[in-house]
């Protein structure tokens, strides 16, 4: 039994860690009191961008998540200068974002469907790696999902414990009275927007360059709706996002072993399970609405504009 479950644990730590990037990129632009629904466009958009640079330059998945969150952030600025300058309503915009990423991704990669790359090894840290069991399932893991708690713990921290978290809680909260008391609310919003995109196309780039590392169409298969998701889920904390995203990890990885572990369950309905429990956890969350109104933006989606 041992044998099936380090594999499957060790697993659901790199099938998480998009989730775990692009989960913290929405939550950032949503206690700024943002919500973007572009993630799954900004995710594919940073795939296809990290897999196109990794392959015609030859500089590796390094330099791939360099271009998907570059790429992330160029799509994430579409984005803010539709709702934050134009004032456009921030679901619809986010909606057009993801419609325009599935397009305009399929038509750039078109060019690099028999591409592939060689991916990342997983890293051998001395001594921690030899420990029986958490050796095999913590520390042999590829450097990107390292990455992943670090900005976890970062965010976290600067959320927690920095004056810019409590200004992104303060527009979030208010946007009229960071304003009126002289906070520049559009420009904080930017930047909270601007980063969520980066973390979005790293999130896609991960997919493209180290999970799998080729070009399919399509390939977040929903896991930008996840990481919105998610974001609920953990009523807006970090921690709680991190613990999520492993949860879902973890029943994608499941599918992949199910038959392993002699479960005769049709591989249709196991690729369907991680979107249901989305369903699920939301439904059981929103029951609890002492819970979201203690934790939500009280300016989530609403559109300000100063002087308006």
């Amino acid at each position: 039994m041992i044998d099936h479950l380090i594999p499957i644990l060790a697993g659901t730590l790199a099938a998480a860690t998009p989730l775990v990037f692009a989960g913290l990129g929405e939550l950032v632009a949503e206690k700024s009191g943002v919500i973007n629904l572009g993630v799954e466009g900004m995710m594919l958009i940073g795939a296809i961008a990290g897999f196109a640079f990794a392959t015609q330059t030859g500089g590796g998945a390094g330099a791939g998540l360099i271009a998907g969150a570059a790429a992330g952030t160029l799509a994430a600025t579409l984005f803010a200068i539709l709702s934050l300058s134009l004032g456009a309503n921030q679901a619809a915009a986010g909606l057009a974002l993801t419609i325009f990423g599935i397009g305009l991704s399929a038509f750039i990669g078109q060019s690099f469907v028999s591409y592939s790359l060689p991916g990342l090894k997983p890293l051998d840290i001395p001594l921690l790696s030899d420990i029986p069991v958490i050796g095999r399932i913590l520390f042999h893991q590829d450097w990107v999902v390292y990455l992943s708690w670090a900005v976890a713990v970062i965010v976290a921290w600067v959320l927690a414990k920095t004056r810019l978290g409590l200004l992104l809680k303060a527009v979030g909260e208010s946007p009229e009275s960071a304003h009126a008391i002289g906070y520049p609310v559009i420009a904080i919003r930017y930047g909270a927007v601007l980063f969520g995109g980066a973390m979005a196309g790293i999130a896609g780039a991960y997919l493209s360059t180290v999970y799998t590392p080729l070009w399919v169409q399509n390939m977040s298969a929903g896991r930008g709706w996840i990481a919105v998701a998610l974001v609920v889920f953990a009523t807006w904390k970090p921690g709680r996002l991190m613990l999520g995203a492993y949860l879902f990890g973890g029943m994608t990885i499941l599918q992949l072993h199910a038959q392993g572990l002699g479960i005769r369950v049709p591989s249709q309905l196991m690729s369907a399970i991680p979107y249901a429990a989305t369903v699920l956890v939301l439904v059981l969350i929103s029951r609890d609405r002492k819970l979201l109104q203690l934790n939500l933006p009280a300016s989530l989606g609403k559109s300000f504009m100063p002087g308006g």
